[in-house]
Formats: structure tokens, sequence, C-alpha cells
């Protein structure tokens, strides 16, 4: 029998208040320069491969845990999955893989929140992100002009905003300038663009978005299932790529623990149910819960 994991660490408590209020962590110094080496590695064998692949012109790949096994550690990387499991629990998916590399003069984003446009998630759940994304920089990014992320902190608690659609530099925002091997953690309501990329370094990064896995995943109906049996238990849970569609939303049996509590080591919270309850059927606490906020 498997041998089940313990969640690896989430958020800190400052984390967790800084997310609430900013939108957003910056992290710095999580890849070491071999490990920043490796995914530039399998981003060039993805891309050498690619006969519309143009250095010269923005591009971006999706579903990229299943383009190259240097990426598939990125589904459970221990650097942040701990982030989404304290948001999702039992029900964490990989809503999205994605490499992208934006060259000087290629295209860039306007404002914008991440999810759906006209009915955002927002309105469902005003506190915490239906959309969890992470970013690792594998360039840097040390000056403005250099296709830098800008984004508005504490915008994630607004539905709308003046500069949506725009371009427009505004006050308050926040231009990073990071250095390769830094990670950020992004809540998927804060308002974000990009900045254009005005220098000869291309900005290179890797984005795993995590979801509830109710919530329709972003770059693939299912995975190959060939690829799938080659991955380690809470891998291919985490990718949810279920035959039937309920079981997005009730997974099967097997799926359950995706993680054992990171304090305890237990598979449920003890006292909530009476013992004829299958482990399965059970809720169990997130980390937000346990705090009492959310």
């Amino acid at each position: 029998m498997t041998e089940l994991r313990r969640a690896p660490t989430g958020f800190t408590i400052p984390q967790w208040n800084q997310f609430l209020e900013l939108g957003y962590l910056l992290l710095e110094n999580v890849l070491t320069e071999q490990e920043v080496l490796r995914y530039l590695g399998a981003i060039e064998r993805v891309t050498s491969g690619d006969p519309k692949f143009d250095p010269s012109q923005h591009y971006a790949r999706s579903n990229a845990v299943e383009l190259d096994p240097d990426f598939e550690d990125l589904i459970d990387r221990e650097t942040h999955i701990g982030f989404a499991y304290d948001l999702y629990g039992e029900l964490t998916k990989v809503h999205l893989s994605l490499f992208m590399l934006r060259p000087r003069g290629g295209w860039y984003n306007f404002w914008h929140p991440d999810g759906p446009r006209g009915l955002p998630y927002g309105t469902f759940c005003p506190l915490l992100p239906l959309q969890l994304k992470i970013a690792y920089w594998l360039s840097d990014v040390p000056q403005k002009k250099m296709g830098n992320l800008v984004v508005l902190p504490g915008s994630h608690r607004r539905q709308t905003m003046d500069g949506y659609d725009t371009h427009e530099p505004l006050e308050g925002e926040h231009i990073l300038c990071v250095r390769q091997g830094t990670m950020t953690v992004m809540h998927g309501s804060l308002w974000h663009r990009v900045e254009s990329n005005d220098t000869d370094t291309v900005r290179k990064n890797i984005f795993m978005t995590y979801s509830p896995s109710w919530i329709c995943p972003e770059d693939r109906y299912q995975n190959d299932p060939k690829w799938l049996a080659t991955l380690p238990r809470e891998r291919r849970i985490l990718m949810r790529s279920y035959s039937w569609p309920y079981d997005n939303a009730k997974p099967p049996p097997a799926d359950f623990p995706l993680f054992l509590d990171r304090d305890t080591g237990t598979d449920r919270d003890p006292g909530t149910y009476r013992e004829h309850v299958e482990l399965h059927r059970r809720k169990r606490l997130t980390f937000h819960e346990k705090l009492g906020r959310g």
C-alpha cells in the first residue's frame, strides 16, 4: 500500500494575513539555480520541437505538466502545493499549468482579474480565491519595462475597476521587479496587468493555477491515461482527470485522503462524525477554517 504523505507546509499566519490584505505574496530564492536550469531545459525541449515557435513573438503552452518529464514535479511541488491545499483541502485540483515567454515587443495583458469575466468568482466567494496562481520566475526582471507583472494591492476585494481592459498606470499599483528563482502566490481575483518588454531579456515564467475540483479546468478536458498511470498517487489525484464528470464534485473513495493532516498525521478530524461515516464522506477543516476566518 502506498504510504500517505502529510500535507506540505503552506501559509504562515503572517503570510495569510498579507495574502488577505494585499492579494499576493512574493517569496525570493524559492528555486535553486540548478532547478531554474532544469525548468529552462524543459522549455527549450518543448519550444525546439514546435515548428510554430518564433523566439521574437510571445509564446505560451498550456497543460505543461504533460509536455516534459521535468515539469511533472510542479503538480505537487512542496514549495507551493501547501498553499493550495490550505484553501481547497481534499478537493484541490490543478486548474492550469502553463509556461510563457515574453520577448521584446511581444503581447502583454491589460488590467484584468483571472477567472470568469461576466460573473466573477468574487460574486460567489468574496474572500477566498476560487483560483490560486503560483508563478515561478526563471529570468531576472530587476527593473521596469521588462514585461513585469503589475498588481493593484487589495483589488481582489473589488469586482469592477475603471482601468479594466486598459493599460493605464493606476495609483497604488505595484510593478514587481523580481530575481530569478522568485515565486509569487496570487489571489485569482486580484486585478493585474503586464508591462511592455522594452529590453532584450526574455521574461520566462512557469504558472501553476489551482482551484476546487468542481471548477472546470482551463487547459484540458482529460489527461492522457497512459501518462496519468505513470504519476505518483498525489499527482494523479491533483490532475482530477475523471471519466465520470460528477467525480469532480464527489471524487472516488480511493482519492481520499489527498494528504494527511500536516500537524497530526491523521486522515480525519477527530470527534466530528460517528465511526460508521466513511472517510470520503467526511468534511475536513481547511487551514482558513481552523483559523476561524473565511
